[in-house]
This record gives C-alpha cells, sequence and structure tokens, in this order.
C-alpha cells in the first residue's frame, strides 16, 4: 500500500474479507466490509448486525456500525479522510458509484494488484485444504462412475453427487456439470435434462470446500463402448493435460502452458487457436476461496509461476455436436516444478485405476 501511495483498502462481503480478516459474510445490498490501513482495520457493518459480526471478529480492529437510514460509504469517507482508497476488485458496481459520491473518482483506485499477488500464492496449510477438498471429489467421481445406469436421469446423478459430497465431508457440491451424449460438447453443460442411454460420452465437472477452499474436477469416459474417433480424442485432451503440466515450470509465463497444450492438440489435428473441433478457453484457471481465481493460464497472461500458485489444468477439445473431452486436475507450483493435486485419469477404459484410496 506504500509503494503504491493507497492510504486504505476497502473489503467488501467477498471471499478477500475472509482471506484477510476470517470473516465469511454473505454479500447483499447493504455495505459490511473491512478498511484497511498500515496500522489498523476497522470492520463497518450495519447496526443491527452489531453483535454477529463482534462475534467473528479474530483479527483486532474498531467494529464501526451504520443505521438504516444512514449511509456507510459517508461514513467510510469520514474515516479515511483524505487518503486514496482502494476499492475490492469484486465489490458490486452500485458501491463503488456511492463511494465514488462520498469520496471522488479521483482519489478511488483498483486493489487487485494489492491483492492479486498475495492471494495467488497459496500457503502449505491452503494447499492442505484444498488437497482435502480435492480427493473428497476424486472420490466422488469414482463412485458416480460405478453408480451410473441405463435411462439414469442427469439430474439425478447430479443429486448423488451432492449427497456423495456431503458424506465424504464436502459439504455438499459447490456446483455440478452432468451431460450425456452430444451434451458433453457443451463446455458448462445442457439446460435441459437428459437420460443416459447405452454408449454415451459421460462428462461430469463438480467441487466441493473444506473450510471455503475449493476442489474442481472433470472426468469424461463412455458408458458402454467407446468410438475410434472418441478415443483418439480422448488421448489427445490426456496428451494436452500432460503437455500443459510438463511446461508449468517455476518462472514460466502464465500464457506459455496455454501455448503447450494448444500445439500438443494442433499436432493431433485440433484447432489451431480457438477453432473448433478444439479447445474454445482457456487451459486453466487459478483456484483457491474462488473457483475462478487470477491468474489464468491463457494467451495474453504474462504472470510469471511462482510456488504456491494453484491452477485446473483443463485443456477440453470440443467437436461440435458430437461430444466433448474434458480431463480436469489441478497442480500447485513446487521450487521443483508443478505437482498434481490428484493424479489424471488413467485411461478411457479405467479412468479410476490410479485412484488412492479415499481416508
Amino acid at each position: 500500500m506504500d509503494r503504491a501511495r493507497i492510504g486504505a483498502v476497502l473489503l467488501g462481503s467477498t471471499t478477500s474479507l475472509r482471506y484477510f480478516t476470517g470473516i465469511a459474510w454473505s454479500p447483499s445490498e447493504r455495505l459490511c466490509g473491512a478498511v484497511v490501513t498500515n496500522t489498523r482495520i476497522d470492520y463497518v457493518a450495519p447496526g443491527f448486525e452489531r453483535e454477529k459480526i463482534a462475534g467473528l471478529i479474530s483479527a483486532p480492529g474498531e467494529l464501526l456500525v451504520w443505521e438504516e437510514d444512514e449511509d456507510p460509504y459517508a461514513l467510510i469517507a469520514d474515516r479515511v479522510g483524505a487518503a486514496d482508497v482502494a476499492l475490492d476488485p469484486d465489490l458490486p458496481l452500485f458501491m463503488y458509484w456511492r463511494l465514488r459520491a462520498s469520496i471522488g473518482d479521483a482519489r478511488l483506485a483498483d486493489a487487485a494488484p494489492l491483492i492479486g499477488p498475495l492471494r495467488a500464492r497459496k500457503s502449505p496449510a491452503e494447499i492442505a485444504l484444498m488437497q482435502h477438498a480435492k480427493s473428497i471429489t476424486l472420490e466422488t467421481q469414482r463412485r458416480a462412475r460405478s453408480a451410473l445406469r441405463e435411462g439414469v436421469m442427469a439430474s439425478e446423478v447430479a443429486r448423488f453427487v451432492d449427497e456423495t459430497h456431503r458424506a465424504l465431508g464436502g459439504g455438499g457440491s459447490s456446483f455440478c456439470i452432468v451431460a450425456f451424449g452430444a451434451d458433453t460438447s457443451l463446455p458448462h453443460g445442457p439446460e435441459k435434462d437428459r437420460a443416459l442411454r447405452q454408449n454415451d460420452v459421460v462428462l461430469i465437472d463438480t467441487g466441493c470446500r473444506v473450510d471455503g477452499y475449493n476442489s474442481d474436477i472433470t472426468r469424461t469416459y463412455v458408458f458402454g463402448e467407446p468410438t475410434a474417433k472418441f478415443r483418439a480424442a480422448w488421448d489427445a485432451e490426456k496428451e494436452a493435460q500432460a503437455a500443459a503440466f510438463e511446461a508449468a515450470r517455476r518462472g514460466a509465463l502464465c500464457e506459455s502452458v496455454d501455448a503447450a497444450a494448444r500445439r500438443s492438440l494442433e499436432r493431433r489435428g485440433f484447432g489451431p487457436g480457438y477453432a473448433l473441433p478444439g479447445l474454445p478457453h482457456r487451459t486453466g484457471h487459478g483456484i483457491g476461496l474462488d473457483i475462478h481465481e487470477s491468474p489464468n493460464l491463457v494467451r495474453g497472461d504474462r504472470t510469471p509461476l511462482d510456488i504456491g500458485m494453484c491452477f485446473s489444468n483443463e485443456p477440453m477439445i470440443v467437436v461440435r455436436g458430437e461430444f466433448g473431452v474434458r480431463h480436469e486436475d489441478h497442480f500447485h507450483i513446487t521450487a521443483s516444478g508443478p505437482q498434481w493435486f490428484t493424479e489424471p485419469a488413467k485411461s478411457l477404459d479405467d479412468p479410476f485405476a490410479n485412484a488412492p484410496a479415499f481416508g
């Protein structure tokens, strides 16, 4: 903050509030957050939430409250005085407009350059939490495949996944995409429910949270016998995922990992670039308290990889109207190179052969 000549950072009801203060608070139209300076933390909350917020505070600071007929943005303006204020990048736009009216546009800045590098480098404790979440989801994926039967609806599988996440301690699914057949060519799944048929491609993409930290794993296989075309695409996807992993060395640029995956796919006849059949989106995203965090493994992101950074590795192949193949596992950067949280699928015929026993 001193180097950037920023006097205060305003955190809203976002995962950054949880990251820096330990307070997890659901966002709403009421401002609840914290003002951080180089000497103190001031918590800001609605007056009727005083006792609840006070009970959540672990990092010492003064609690400033505002009543329903008062302006919390004027309260913040009064507290920061003449200082420039950097705003949590996940604050809603309507809050920015209110702050602009109270503080003035010239004194407002983006806190993303201050927050992003800190959150991107995970501590061993954060990595351990994600490892547990991902182990839960990998086991959930394995059990979901074993539970498939002809005629089951995608929505039924999603419920099974949620129940299994809960049974294993993941608190339910944070999200779940279940797609069958040609629906697997839609990267984020279909809008309509569908029954599973013999020889359908199956794609399940899901995750859970452990103490706020996320998992996000995708497995793709066939319920029955795969075609030669699908088998070739499955193998090409596995090669691209491996190429991305190999490129993810400390100091390499994020975009170089994406480029390695695309070169691998192009050698197999996919692409180029975002052209289909091929990879229509980035190779991977950061992950932590949010499922999608910066930096990203995508062309144009020139962030150097560093120890503690965590990423998905999912260079999906889409054959429009026929099928999609996505292998998604995550890795973190160590001094000696990337390390998997979960090992990639072993083979099309037995994707969970290398999955360790859970618990």
